[in-house]
């Protein structure tokens, strides 16, 4: 019994995790069902400079209390009795702390894109996914709405 309830626990665990993986995206091209349908704001604008920067991974509650929870299994099995208690807690204590870790080393490769904007001598800056090619010099549009901006080429 604890067994089939410890292969199950393992397996919706993973499962959320594909799932949560996959949740959020921070690429200038992938938009959000929220954001379908909102008017932005469009500047033009040439790239200044394109830094290279890392992306830290998102915390997943879900996949934090996953891992107390294994840790907790795990640390059940320790001992008898009070022991038992004693090594669940630790072990859920252990696993939450390490599941939470572990998302966070997640990096990730990132842009850091400096944009003068036409009409002004306002500079700005914004960090996104590296999956569109954005070159020093190279014309770009500044979409604002919605609380997100993205650098997209023009």
């Amino acid at each position: 019994m604890k067994n089939n309830f410890t292969r199950l626990t393992v397996v919706t665990l993973l499962a959320a995790g594909v799932l949560t993986g996959c949740a959020t995206s921070n690429s200038a091209g992938v938009y959000s069902q929220g954001q379908m349908r909102q008017a932005q704001t469009v500047q033009i604008g040439t790239v200044v400079s394109v830094q290279n920067v890392k992306m830290e991974g998102n915390n997943n509650e879900l996949l934090t209390i996953g891992g107390a929870a294994l840790g907790g299994l795990a640390g059940s099995s320790v001992g008898g009795g009070r022991g038992q208690v004693a090594g669940a807690i630790v072990g859920a204590l252990a696993g939450g702390v390490g599941a939470n870790a572990a998302q966070r080393a997640m990096t990730r490769d990132a842009l850091e894109i400096t944009v003068k904007l036409e009409g002004s001598n306002r500079m700005i800056s914004i960090v996104q996914d590296a999956d569109i090619a954005i070159t020093p010099n190279q014309r770009v549009r500044v979409l604002t709405g919605g609380g997100n901006d993205r650098v997209v080429p023009f």
